[in-house]
């Protein structure tokens, strides 16, 4: 024998189980069993039951067995009797039979007799030995007794029997996948089982007596398979096995079931797995793998993936093989899995809430290896915890500062364990763990990326990047906002706004306004920015420390004060003059402590100069015209004299104005406000509509004319016909129009209140014309405007979103730009579309000359190369000679 004891099988007598089976009935007494000892006795195995295996995997093992031979033995040293008197059903005493553990309980169980149809009770207490080692299915020695109380015969004085192990040939091979057939190979003259591994979810714990196992496939001759199973005590050294992996064992038939089962398995070589892993970085011709299994990366050339390489990027989810070359491991074979197979962490879903001991460093040290330098404090299951951190941990990108309550997921490495806070977010209380230094100001610029905030307390704009708002909401420009001030990493000079919070408007102020009213008078007058200082500044970028102030002076308990004013800080479109009495509250800037007056109310006025009325007329880029009430002429003013924002004003607006005469005794306006509108054209206007024609544009279309007013002829036949009136900027329906000399317009008649002159007003002007061309955003249209033949429009003009085509009959407005001095056509409307084009057809004689040219006719047109080609080394000409080619042949 190859396994077991080298001594022979003890015998047995089985004379006393001669009613069992009938091949009993004939064999030797008890008294006789010890001549007979040198022969192992046949005992037969009961078919009823099976211990091992499942019922077709049991049959073919007991197929391929059935010809091996089986024995068993025992130590009679071991057989006691606790007081039971013994018997085999009734025969005699100290007979021992043979059987099956067929239950096992805590404290008791059932046999299943080998060599009769008997189920035996029996009391834990009976075995002799480990109770640890009896599991179901193990074969036992017993001896039959009654029990006192309830006369039932039960099994006692129970021994283990070591099944012999039969010196069969020692099989190697590997683990497979499941317990279905599969290929199977020789390697090295060896055959190949396939294991199906115990299963580990146990942690080798089970209900007493169920024993996990596995099982064994091998292949005898390459005909037949069969199957085995396996307990972890079959395997040598107490070593895991893996489905796959390739073993080596010997066989051994349970002579009372039948069941061959693999014993002493010793591993031969485990089975190459396929890991998992993430592409965490990639070069030009090789990356790097995250692996799944431990935390490790992996190099791998590009050459191993299989798959489109021009598809692969960091973060894809791939497997591979690992193999050894020049001592390093290195990822084979690799190729995609689909995105989210693979799975570093568990997050839990639970939050916990926090406090940051410890932040990461904006500039890390050359010593820091640490890829989790950040720590967060807190209690968690009643005991203190301080987990790490990293970059990508937090939620967002704003600043962490040691002390900031927090709230956090933990995410539970797969690989090695360990727990970490992930999901970071500041929490709106953490402002008072802090104890950090608020200040507040207002968003004054944004770029891409950044911006800049004006501070209530600092003179200099502090900069802050997008990253530090801490709402997920956008901010715009003028927003209140509150933030903390960092010294800048890179340079300590420098600091920046950090931790930025949105506050409701008007809870930020840069000034503290008193409550108290003050009566002063004006001791000296405010004025604008100088017309030299912004002579080449638009005017909507003039600054408000370009104007000039004034003075106001006030008495304050007895004491004689003097206190500075602005012009943007009054109430009203009045101006106040020197000497006006006026009402005002005091404005403190907090930063500087400067006072001004502010919310300035006049209360009477003691100089005489008088406010006259009138429209904006024209209006340049840095000057413009105002209409008088009486329409006939334009007063010049200069933007710098205007009292407000210049951006608001449009063509036609009323404007308060005072007269003031400068060099060369010009007159122009001062103190220029817009007021509410007014109606310019007078209230008594005809409802007669005539129709008549420019004679004269206003003066703002040709300046090379002395007047400004325009003037227009009746042409309607009637009395009137041949009479002209004048016209001015409020006459027009649309004050952008731009009316041109000869153009036909519809018009009514109106009275002007100071002078009792017949005007035109409601002026509308009849225009239609042809489409000249329509390119791809413009067009221009047959309409004679100055010098220009041809009129100049933006489809973004054309009324009803139509598409016009060359040729459609068009009406538009005339809009003249101010500041280029062109105009151009808006408010196009389609009144009737043109002709359709129609393909003109190529000329006879074109026709015939083309039909009548061949490439042999010499007369035809040449292609005459007038400079050679260069090649690419400085050649002239072309390597190749050209062959003429014959239709339809190819090369």
């Amino acid at each position: 024998m190859e396994r077991g004891s080298s001594e022979p099988p003890t015998a047995r007598s089985a004379s006393a189980h001669a009613p069992a089976t009938p091949a009993t009935s004939s064999a030797p007494s008890a008294a006789s069993a010890p001549a007979a000892s040198t022969a192992p006795m046949h005992i037969p195995r009961s078919a009823s039951m099976s211990c091992h295996t499942p019922r077709s995997a049991g049959a073919k093992k007991r197929r391929g067995a059935s010809a091996l031979p089986r024995s068993m033995s025992f130590d009679p040293s071991l057989l006691h009797n606790n007081g039971h008197t013994a018997f085999a059903n009734g025969t005699g005493v100290g007979i021992r039979e043979t059987g099956v553990v067929e239950k096992l309980l805590t404290s008791y169980g059932f046999i299943q007799c080998s060599e009769r149809q008997a189920r035996l009770f029996f009391h834990c207490s009976q075995y002799n030995g480990n109770l640890q080692d009896l599991k179901i299915g193990d074969d036992v020695e017993f001896e039959v007794s009654l029990d006192k109380r309830t006369g039932k015969p039960i099994a006692v004085k129970l021994v283990k029997i070591k099944p012999e192990v039969l010196p069969e040939e020692r099989i190697s091979g590997q683990v497979g996948p499941d317990m279905h057939a599969s290929p199977i190979t020789k390697l090295h003259g060896y055959i190949h089982p396939v294991v199906s591994a115990i299963p580990t979810h146990l942690d080798g714990k089970s209900a007493p007596g169920q024993v996990p196992t596995g099982s064994v496939c091998y292949e005898r001759n390459g005909v037949s398979v069969f199957y085995l199973t396996y307990t972890p005590d079959d395997v040598e050294r107490n070593m895991h096995l893996d489905t796959g992996d390739r073993v080596s064992f010997y066989m051994e038939t349970n002579k009372h079931t039948g069941a061959v089962s693999a014993r002493n398995i010793v591993l031969v070589k485990k089975k190459q797995m396929r890991c998992q892993g993430v592409v965490c970085a990639t070069k030009e011709a090789f990356g790097f793998i995250e692996r799944g299994d431990v935390v490790k990366e992996i190099f791998f050339h590009y050459s191993e993936f299989k798959g489109d390489l021009e598809a692969l990027q960091a973060g894809d989810d791939v497997e591979f093989s690992i193999k050894e070359r020049n001592g390093k491991e290195v990822a084979t074979d690799v190729r995609l899995l689909p995105q989210g197979t693979v799975i570093f962490e568990d997050i839990s879903i639970e939050h916990f809430e926090g406090t940051v001991a410890k932040v990461i460093p904006k500039v890390p040290s050359k010593n820091q290896n640490d890829p989790l330098p950040g720590r967060i404090g807190a209690r968690i299951n009643f005991s203190e915890k301080e987990l790490p951190f990293g970059e990508k941990d937090t939620k967002s990108k704003v600043t962490l500062l040691d002390g900031d309550h927090v709230r956090f997921n933990i995410s539970v490495d797969r690989r090695d364990k360990l727990e970490r806070a992930t999901n970071i977010e500041i929490l709106p209380d953490t402002f008072q763990f802090t104890k950090e230094s608020r200040e507040m100001g207002v968003i004054a610029a944004m770029r891409d990326g950044f911006g800049f905030i004006k501070c209530v307390d600092r003179d200099a704009r502090m900069f802050f990047h997008f990253s530090e708002v801490l709402e997920e909401s956008p901010l715009h420009i003028s927003d209140e906002v509150e933030f903390t001030v960092v010294p800048d990493m890179l340079s300590a000079q420098r600091n920046h706004a950090v931790r930025i919070k949105k506050l409701p408007k008007g809870t930020v102020s840069f000034h503290v306004q008193s409550e108290q009213r003050f009566i002063g008078q004006v001791d000296r007058e405010a004025t604008p920015a100088s017309a030299a200082a912004n002579k080449n500044v638009s005017p909507s970028k003039a600054k408000e420390k370009d104007a000039e102030e004034g003075v106001i002076a006030y008495e304050d308990c007895g004491v004689k004060l003097t206190v500075p004013y602005y012009i943007k800080d009054l109430e009203g479109a009045a101006l106040p003059q020197l000497g006006d009495k006026v009402e005002f509250s005091i404005s403190e800037v907090k930063r500087t402590g400067l006072q001004s007056a502010v919310s300035i109310k006049i209360l009477n006025r003691t100089g005489n100069s008088k406010r006259l009325l009138g429209f904006v007329a024209t209006l340049k880029d840095n000057f413009g015209f105002i209409e008088t009430a009486n329409h006939d002429q334009e007063i010049f003013f200069h933007y710098s004299e205007m009292c407000g924002d210049v951006d608001n004003l449009e063509l036609g607006d009323t404007v308060e104005y005072t007269l003031s005469k400068g060099k060369g005794n010009k007159v122009s306006a001062e103190k220029v406000t817009k007021v509410a509108p007014v109606n310019g054209i007078g209230e008594d206007v005809g409802t007669t509509v005539l129709l008549g024609k420019v004679t004269r544009p206003l003066r703002s279309v040709d300046p090379s004319q002395t007047e400004y007013q325009g003037l227009i002829e009746v042409t309607e036949e009637g009395a009137s016909k041949g009479q002209s009136y004048p016209f001015g900027i409020v006459s027009m329906a649309s004050k952008a129009d731009c009316l041109q000399k000869g153009e036909l317009v519809k018009f009514q008649l109106c009275t002007v209140v100071h002078t009792s002159q017949k005007m035109a007003c409601h002026i509308v002007p009849q225009r239609r014309a042809l489409v000249e061309s329509v390119k791809d955003q413009f067009g221009f249209i047959t309409y004679e405007v100055g010098e220009s033949k041809k009129l100049f429009f933006h489809v973004k003009e054309v009324q009803d979103g139509l598409e016009l085509q060359t040729g459609d009959e068009v009406e538009f407005s005339v809009i003249l730009n101010q500041r280029t001095g062109k105009c151009s056509a808006c408010n196009v409307r389609r009144v009737s579309e043109g002709p359709k084009p129609v393909a003109t057809p190529r000329p006879e004689r074109l026709v015939n000359r083309l039909k009548s040219i061949t490439l042999d006719d010499a007369s035809a047109p040449r292609l005459v190369i007038v400079r050679q080609p260069r090649g690419p080394d400085n050649s002239k000409g072309f390597s190749i000679e050209r062959k003429a080619r014959q239709p339809g042949v190819i090369d």
